[in-house]
């Protein structure tokens, strides 16, 4: 098969280490800059375009879309599943998990566990907001940041509300969330691939630090999910929509709370904590898939 891989840098590990293992198992991977794609977009006949010439005909795309270019990025991917191309993770479900809010609040319709959150514009009562999510400590995110920036711990109310005065003195859009103290400045990531968890890991904040961010020092282990954790991540990555997903949970009291669900998940320190090739598993799904619909395409003809 034919796969592209869009991603604005070829040296990135997951990149790197998605076309390396399509090309183990055969297939021609192009690696595409997103932003370097352009599009002729017709009723009759939708193309991309890049570098001056129209690119050919892929079985297969696989989205690496940085949050910074989100919108540009879906509009690409859109692009290729107009022109029939199997898309790893739509466009759609990109854009759902991508907005914090939406996304929280489809998970919270579906009853899925998470902190208690509150989201306001400009409250005319900011001790309310704190109150209404069991009050001090709370923490407080941008509703744009990543990799644990913009994130903060406010220990009192007083912390809190200044934080948040702050934040909407800026004009951002900003969460006040419930702080699960229990987990311990850990969470788990699980990988989604199709419908079932293939890794987990714990990662663990560094000394003083409860952001359990890989890239702000937190170390990982792999770590064994109970049968709710499990239904959890499967069940948030169905609701949003993703095929191939990071959910990150939070052990609480009262069982597993997502945090987030990632539509980009890295694939290093997760390959590195299990040391199993998930990059290999993600070219198994879409294999999976492509047949799928070569059969069902198939026997529709025959009917």
């Amino acid at each position: 098969m034919r796969i592209a891989i869009l991603s604005r840098n070829p040296n990135l590990y997951s990149t790197r280490r998605l076309k390396e293992a399509g090309e183990a198992q055969g297939h021609q991977v192009d690696i595409i800059d997103t932003l370097h794609c352009y599009m002729d977009i017709t009723s009759s006949r939708p193309t991309v375009r890049y570098h001056g010439e129209e690119l050919p005909h892929y079985d297969a795309v696989i989205p690496r879309i940085g949050a910074s270019v989100t919108f540009y990025g879906t509009a690409v991917a859109r692009q290729f599943e107009m022109m029939g191309t199997f898309n790893v993770n739509e466009s759609v479900a990109i854009s759902r998990s991508r907005d914090k809010l939406r996304s929280m609040q489809l998970l919270s319709r579906k009853g899925v566990g998470m902190p208690r959150t509150g989201f306001a514009s400009k409250p005319d009562n900011i001790k309310d907001l704190i109150k209404n999510v069991g009050g001090a400590p709370v923490v407080i995110k941008l509703l744009e940041g990543t990799q644990g920036i913009g994130v903060v711990l406010a220990d009192t109310a007083k912390a809190a509300e200044s934080i948040i005065e702050a934040f909407m003195g800026l004009k951002a859009n900003i969460l006040v969330q419930e702080f699960i103290k229990e987990a311990g400045g850990a969470d788990i990531r699980c990988l989604v691939i199709g419908d079932r968890v293939v890794a987990a890991m714990k990662r663990q904040g560094a000394e003083g630090e409860f952001r359990s961010n890989l890239h702000r020092g937190g170390s990982a282990e792999v770590v064994k999910l109970s049968k709710a954790e499990r239904e959890t991540a499967i069940n948030a990555a169905k609701i949003m929509g993703l095929n191939f997903c990071g959910v990150d949970l939070l052990r609480s009291e009262s069982g597993p709370m997502v945090m987030e669900v990632n539509s980009s998940p890295g694939l290093e320190g997760i390959e590195t904590a299990t040391g199993k090739d998930l990059a290999g598993m993600v070219f198994d799904f879409i294999d999976k898939k492509i047949k799928s619909k070569k059969m069902t395409n198939k026997t529709r003809g025959q009917g």
